[in-house]
């Protein structure tokens, strides 16, 4: 008997069905994450392109099935080029896509998300369908996992926060108590009549997923079916984003609050939002249980200006306030215009020159890192030297170089600290008594001065210049001088400087926070009103210090029986009062 040919396995890719949660970022599960690292190909709504998109690895194809295909030719986001190359040489008709649309040769352009899924599913590529909220509760998402099966094609589902759970944890209604209430869920896009009369004779909790334009609608329906016109109501506006809000009223009154509060329906069909009906779900008590938009900078636009790079556990913190951080570099770092001086410096590492090696900022450790990488050295360079850094940040840099540091300031994190716990020369236990200093083009002399006053010789060498910075888009320097940031963090005086001179003064409602006298100093000096003062030099202290600022507003305005505003909403001409902090 002839042996049975076997039908060749097609070459199918994989896709994944992930929950993006309901706006914040952190609410991603950390397999969400672990597929978007291994995806090639990227599919979603751009809201949610937002969420997933920097957890990404770099060179994804990026697919977004909400841009408008007119406009596909132009912009860097265009992925056609890209994707273009995603998909050659895989032997299926070649998917060309251009800001979400597809196309293959002889068929039409189709903006249909299965389309891209399976297209580039047949290509062999790992595909990330990103959806909002949960997938098992997408309109489409169970279609697009048919037509997966359909071909053969493996697929798994990672789940997410849906919006009607996470939405109201974070605006602080609990959707059960201890009497345990029935909690109904209905989207009032597509309820019948039929559903809103049984949610409307339920006495339980009603979770109801619906748009601006047609919440007071959900309500008139509820009431229709049953419910009291005083029952309780809850609506939030872009859950679990920084610029969440929510209204607290009665099915029958809570279009009056929406109109009183000037909340307007987007021109796209509505804002989504997520209202909580019910006299179980404690929206009488929000005021005790909103924990998210009650953090002290909640919704607070804040101007950090560092680059990116610098400014990663700064803007972090001050996320974690509730703050929207936007870095604006005010200096650039350049090469010493002379490199001999040091080329000399690493060399005299090398062939045991130097005792200590004093880094004082996370640039010179780059400069020298760089220096090393050019001349084919490594962390290994450093045996035998005893290596400094004038605080926390700077010692992550050698860190991640592979250098643990062997002093670091336990006080003050500033050059006087780190004087205050080095150790004076002494020739007995030292055989060697130079400092290798690389430090910028403009660095106070305050450490050299005290490295001699305690023994030591040292070689002040210039790692890098620092020039001002490019001046930013016009968009946010109109938001610097137009009071659109409602503070802005300045961790030097050169910080001041640079940024009054690359982008204009910062608006008089906008918060002023400086890092220490000195640079408090300058800025008035550039006429500036400074509101906070850090108790101490340390950009971490500069940020819990603008959030103590926050916390007592807030508490003045609730005090007071105010709304609750951010710095950037007050009234044009309104005085501003000093209150400065130290």
């Amino acid at each position: 008997m002839s042996p049975t040919t076997l039908p060749a396995a097609q070459d199918h890719g994989h896709v994944t069905f992930l929950g993006a949660g309901p706006g914040d970022p952190g609410l991603l599960t950390l397999r969400a994450v672990e597929a978007l690292a291994n995806a090639d190909v990227l599919v979603g709504e751009h809201e949610v392109l937002d969420v997933v998109r920097a957890h990404a690895r770099s060179g994804v194809a990026v697919l977004d099935t909400d841009a408008d295909p007119a406009a596909a030719s132009s912009g860097p986001s265009t992925p056609s080029a890209s994707s273009a190359e995603t998909f050659a040489g895989t032997g299926t008709p070649q998917l060309s896509v251009v800001d979400g649309a597809s196309t293959t040769a002889g068929a039409p352009a189709v903006r249909d998300a299965a389309h891209l899924v399976m297209e580039a599913a047949r290509g062999g590529k790992r595909v990330v369908r990103a959806v909002s909220g949960d997938p098992g509760l997408d309109t489409y998402a169970a279609e697009e996992m048919l037509a997966c099966a359909a071909e053969g094609v493996p697929f798994e589902v990672v789940p997410g926060v849906a919006a009607a759970v996470g939405v109201p944890a974070y605006a602080g209604v609990p959707l059960r108590d201890a009497q345990g209430a029935d909690v109904r869920f209905v989207d009032a896009r597509t309820a019948s009549d039929r559903c809103w009369t049984e949610v409307g004779a339920s006495d339980g909790t009603v979770v109801v997923s619906a748009t601006l334009d047609t919440v007071a609608m959900a309500a008139g329906e509820l009431v229709a079916g049953g419910r009291k016109p005083d029952t309780p109501m809850t609506v939030t506006v872009a859950g679990t984003t920084t610029r969440q809000r929510t209204w607290t009223a009665t099915l029958g009154t809570i279009a009056q609050t929406l109109k009183q509060a000037k909340v307007l329906p987007s021109p796209q069909g509505g804002r989504p939002v997520i209202a909580v009906v019910g006299e179980h779900s404690a929206a009488a008590r929000r005021d005790q249980l909103s924990w998210f938009e009650s953090k002290p900078l909640f919704g607070w636009k804040v101007l950090v200006p560092r680059t990116k790079e610098q400014a990663v556990s700064l803007s972090d913190q001050l996320r974690s306030y509730g703050a929207v951080p936007h870095e604006v570099p005010t200096i650039a770092v350049e090469p010493p215009r002379t490199p001999q001086q040091m080329e000399r410096a690493v060399k005299g590492l090398v062939t045991g020159r130097y005792e200590w090696i004093a880094f004082t900022s996370v640039n010179a450790v780059k400069a020298v890192r760089e220096k090393f990488e050019e001349y084919g050295l490594d962390a290994r360079a450093f045996a035998g030297i005893k290596v400094a850094a004038v605080g926390e940040q700077t010692a992550k840099a050698l860190i991640a170089f592979g250098v643990k540091p062997d002093l670091v300031p336990s006080g003050e994190q500033s050059a006087a600290g780190l004087l205050e716990d080095w150790p004076p020369y002494d020739p007995v236990f030292d055989p060697i008594d130079r400092v290798f200093l690389p430090r910028a083009d403009i660095a106070t002399e305050t450490l050299v001065a005290g490295l001699i006053e305690l023994g030591w010789e040292v070689d002040d060498v210039t790692a890098y210049r620092t020039v001002r910075a490019s001046p930013p888009p016009a968009e946010t320097r109109e938001a610097i001088k137009g009071g659109g940031f409602d503070a802005v963090l300045f961790t030097s005086s050169s910080t001041v400087r640079n940024l009054v001179g690359i982008a204009g003064k910062p608006h008089n409602v906008t918060v002023i926070a400086c890092i220490g006298p000195a640079t408090a100093k300058t800025a008035e000096e550039h006429g500036l009103r400074v509101d906070v003062m850090a108790p101490e030099p340390s950009v971490l202290k500069l940020a819990e210090a603008l959030a103590d600022f926050g916390s007592r507003r807030r508490a003045a305005a609730v005090e007071a029986g105010d709304p609750v505003t951010r710095p950037s909403e007050r009234r044009p001409g309104a005085r501003r009062r000093r209150s400065t902090t130290t």
